[in-house]
């Protein structure tokens, strides 16, 4: 596992250690089941505070890419079928309050293509 910080970049280290993770776990660079350095281990082979790390790593887990398994460590979490099932899960939710919003339909999907965009970069 390669990560890069770059403290004068405009996103929050923790943030890019997030991200790096994440996209390493879609990608298959880092397959599932792969053991994750313990936090403080990457925090300090990245030169970051031990809470930034864990930060990164709690919203790994909340998104369901990485899974921790107690004393025996961090693992890549099965993506898949439990991805898709959670990312329409959202989207439902997601339809759901837009129209108790009132928003048409085009300003719904206007408003996900924004925050796609912002999240993958575009």
């Amino acid at each position: 596992m390669t990560l890069k910080i770059h403290i004068d970049e405009g996103a929050a280290p923790y943030e890019q250690v997030r991200a790096q993770i994440a996209g390493q776990a879609r990608s298959g660079a880092l397959p599932v089941g792969y053991r994750l350095p313990t936090v403080r281990g990457l925090a300090e082979s990245l030169g970051l505070a031990a809470n930034t790390v864990a930060k990164a790593y709690r919203a790994l887990e909340a998104d369901g890419v990485i899974e921790t398994r107690g004393r025996n460590g961090t693992f890549v979490a099965a993506s898949g079928p439990a991805a898709e099932r959670e990312a329409a899960t959202a989207a439902q939710a997601y339809a759901e309050r837009v129209r108790r919003l009132g928003l048409s339909e085009e300003g719904a999907l206007a408003a996900v293509r924004d925050a796609l965009r912002a999240a993958y970069g575009e």
